[in-house]
């Protein structure tokens, strides 16, 4: 299942390569050739795309190796490193934008160029970016890879930009008003801001050990309600991080102290399966400890 799911998450990286460099290409032959600065604008997002697949591609490979004596807790955090440093691109790509097309508005500089080619090529980066950007998010929900995310995001960002840009061009070819250009450029840049600040912020909560979100830990607490009668969360005994792919859940659980080794034992691994079967690519370490009754008892774990 594992080997599956690594082997799925290889392809959609390689996918994705494959897309992002072929439409980098295409936008910046076209961007040269009309002088467009909202096609030159979706090359260099396109290009940080490519950039940004080429890293998700080789955190992927890494993340997917067993741990190791460097690395006992495994290799997850590559995938979120990968992560912040995508959106960082996407950050520098939209300033860049934001600040050429800033430029040639102020200084009023439109430059005449034939919108039909350029058209076309938006066209199809709409089309295969939604296609590409689907696929990824499909991925990334079965791995809970943040990196494919990350570059899922990437793509459906070029999306919307790209149809953007489409407009735009568009409104240019039917009103003849060139300085749509840089204008249209403008609203790219900080669409793209927010969402490379968006993955920048997740990615760097993951590295920071950020504690998963409420939901997710309310999913877990119910779980361990089913076994109130045998078992109980002590108090402040829950923790749980993303690392990568996988998340990380620490349990502290009290039972009665009549309850056997065995029984214990039992009631644990019926707690991880059920966990493991809502979150799928999970470790999980529970700790049980005895309820303590007599007042003797009490003092004395309260000592230690």
């Amino acid at each position: 299942m594992v080997m599956e799911i690594n082997t799925k998450k290889k392809l959609a990286a390689s996918i994705s390569i494959c897309s992002n460099i072929t439409l980098t290409v295409a936008k910046i032959i076209f961007g040269i050739i009309s002088g467009s600065l909202s096609i030159i604008s979706e090359a260099i997002h396109s290009a940080s795309d490519f950039v940004a697949s080429v890293l998700t591609f080789f955190s992927v490979i890494k993340s997917s190796k067993p741990a190791d004596k460097d690395h006992p807790y495994g290799h997850g955090k590559y995938e979120d490193m990968s992560g912040f440093i995508e959106g960082l691109l996407i950050i520098f790509a939209a300033l860049f934008i934001f600040f050429k097309s800033s430029e040639k508005i102020i200084m009023s500089k439109s430059v005449e160029f034939e919108s039909t080619p350029c058209i076309i090529v938006m066209c199809i980066a709409v089309i295969l970016n939604f296609l590409v950007s689907t696929y990824l998010f499909k991925v990334s929900k079965e791995s809970n890879s943040i990196s494919l995310y990350a570059d899922g995001e990437h793509l459906r960002v070029d999306v919307y930009s790209s149809l953007g840009v489409l407009i735009g061009l568009i409104l240019i070819k039917i009103t003849g008003y060139m300085l749509l250009d840089p204008i249209i450029a403008i609203l790219i840049s900080v669409f793209i801001y927010k969402t490379g600040y968006s993955i920048s912020k997740k990615a760097l909560q993951n590295l920071l050990d950020h504690s998963l979100p409420s939901d997710d830990i309310e999913k877990i607490k119910n779980i361990i309600k089913r076994h109130s009668g045998n078992a109980k969360l002590k108090r402040n005994g829950i923790r749980a991080r993303q690392v990568g792919p996988t998340k990380d859940i620490d349990l502290i659980l009290q039972f009665p102290e009549e309850t056997s080794i065995c029984d214990c034992h039992k009631i644990c691994d019926e707690i991880e399966n059920q966990i493991q079967s809502v979150f799928l690519n999970s470790s999980i370490s529970i700790h049980p400890e005895p309820i303590c009754y007599s007042k003797k008892c009490q003092n004395c774990c309260n000592k230690q």
